[in-house]
C-alpha cells in the first residue's frame, strides 16, 4: 500500500522541526510557516484567529496533498508586528482560551458527579419523576 504508516502522521522524526518560517520576498511584512505533522485542523483555527488579529492584514492556510501531513500558514502584517509576532500572539491566545475551557469542563464535570452523588444517596426510592432510572433528559 502507498500510504505512509500512521505514525508517520503526527510523530516528528529526528531532527525535524515542527515549524519554520520562510519570509516572502515578493511580499512585504508577509512570511509563509510550513507545520509538520499537522492538518486542516490546526490550519483552519490558525488562520481564523489570526484573520482578527488586529494587525494581520491576510492570513490563510493550505494542504499540500491529502496523504502529506503538512500546512503551509501565509501571514502578512501590516509592519508594525511581523508575521511571527503575530502567529506567537494567537497561539498564545489560543492555549489561554482552551486552557479555561477545560477549566471550566472540569468544574462542569465535578458538579455533575457531585450531583449525581446525592440523587444515588437520597432518599432510598426509585429515582425520577417516572419511578424508575435516571431523571432528566438522556440519563442526566
Amino acid at each position: 500500500m502507498n500510504a505512509p504508516d500512521r505514525f508517520e502522521l503526527f510523530v516528528l522524526q529526528d531532527g525535524e522541526k515542527k515549524i519554520t518560517e520562510n519570509v516572502v520576498s515578493g511580499m512585504s511584512n508577509c512570511s509563509d510557516f510550513i507545520m509538520l505533522k499537522e492538518d486542516h485542523t490546526l490550519g483552519n483555527l490558525l488562520s481564523v484567529y489570526l484573520k482578527m488579529a488586529p494587525h494581520v492584514m491576510m492570513a490563510g492556510y493550505k494542504i499540500g496533498h491529502p496523504n502529506v501531513p503538512e500546512v503551509l500558514l501565509r501571514v502578512q502584517t501590516d509592519g508594525s508586528v511581523t508575521p511571527r509576532e503575530a502567529l506567537v500572539t494567537v497561539c498564545k491566545q489560543l492555549v489561554a482560551m482552551y486552557g479555561q475551557l477545560g477549566r471550566e469542563f472540569q468544574k462542569e464535570l465535578a458538579l455533575r458527579q457531585y450531583a449525581d452523588q446525592g440523587e444515588n444517596n437520597g432518599a432510598g426510592g426509585p429515582s425520577g419523576p417516572s419511578g424508575g432510572g435516571p431523571s432528566g433528559q438522556n440519563g442526566f
